[in-house]
């Protein structure tokens, strides 16, 4: 039986999609896998007893993030892997091979697979684990945008990743939190603008968690970026703060990583560049409101206009800096 839950009628169809499926059998269980994660050989013992596999799902946009659980033993056979993938077991062992490498991995620890090769793998019965999977392109231009100049793939993972410390336990427990979104149909991260956050934070979580080639390079010292470079940054933020930037897309604005981008707005601007984008956006609403009809336009309405998806933090935010809440400048408009 197949249990889809659509999204809310009241969300924007731009939102990401989240799906449950649950007591899937084993031509289901191909035909969802094929849907949300790659074509797969789905496999099991003789005698192993009636299959079923239960999935959550988020898809925001190049990133899944799912949460599987299988009740008998099985084998998942992927012919050849066009994106970098990461399953942490949260029950039970998983048994993986991957170019010309063998691990197992628990609770503890994480595999690792990239693109260019056959996937296998099996799991004991009644196994759990979260399913992270990123388009190749997708991680690469982020690791691109962060260091500020282009990189060259693909990325030569490791094949696990410790998940019981570090940025390992930190990244894992971010994973933990989208999975935990799922049932609830008023989630946040059904809006598009905290669907973007969260996506290039998962992604720029991972290239900071794992080791690889340029992993250096995006932890080490940073080097301030020119004021002509901040400036850039700044107009485009004057020109549009309503659109839904992350701070990777300033980062190419200005054509620097995203750590010289930071470094860079402290220095100039005295201020984190989406801090600066958040009091750019706090300054139009204010505007806005001072100048509306109160009989004709909503605070919520004025709020999302300048890219506030949350009215409770906005709210917050708009009264340290203005002393009053938003519905106060609205009624006094002139």
């Amino acid at each position: 039986m197949v249990d889809v839950f659509p999204r809310p009628p009241h969300v924007c169809p731009d939102a990401p999609d989240i799906v449950h499926f649950s007591g899937v059998d084993i031509d289901e269980a191909r035909s969802v896998l094929n849907r949300f994660y790659y074509p797969v050989a789905v496999g099991m013992p003789d005698a192993a007893g009636d299959f079923e596999l239960g999935v959550g799902v988020i898809q925001l946009g190049p990133l899944t993030v799912g949460h599987l659980s299988f009740n008998t033993p099985v084998t998942l056979l992927v012919a050849e892997l066009d994106a970098y993938h990461v399953s942490m077991p949260t029950q039970g062992h998983l048994r993986a091979r991957h170019a010309g490498r063998e691990v197992v991995v628990g609770p503890s620890t994480g595999v690792v697979f990239g693109p260019g090769s056959p996937v296998y793998t099996s799991r004991e019965g009644n196994c759990a684990e979260l399913a992270v999977k990123v388009e190749r392109k997708a991680l690469e231009e982020e690791l691109s945008g962060l260091l500020g100049h282009p990189i060259e793939g693909p990325l030569d993972l490791p094949p696990e990743v410790d998940l019981s410390t570090g940025p390992g336990q930190s990244w894992r427990r971010l994973i933990s939190l989208l999975c935990d979104e799922l049932e609830f149909e008023t989630s946040l991260f059904y809006e598009p603008l905290m669907a973007e956050q969260l996506r290039s934070t998962v992604l720029s979580g991972l290239l900071l968690s794992l080791p690889h080639r340029y992993h250096d390079e995006l932890t080490g010292p940073t080097v301030t970026g020119p004021p002509r470079a901040i400036r850039r940054v700044v107009d485009s933020i004057q020109h549009e703060p309503e659109r839904a930037f992350t701070v990777t897309d300033l980062a190419r604005v200005a054509n620097m990583s995203v750590r010289s981008l930071q470094e860079g707005f402290r220095r100039h601007m005295g201020m984190a560049p989406m801090t600066y984008l958040q009091q750019v956006r706090l300054g139009r609403v204010h505007e806005a409101l001072r100048r509306a009809d109160p009989a004709r336009v909503t605070v919520a309405s004025v709020a999302h206009r300048w890219g506030f998806a949350h009215l409770g933090r906005f709210a917050s935010a708009y009264r340290a800096r203005f002393g009053e809440s938003p519905s106060e400048t609205l009624r006094s408009a002139r």
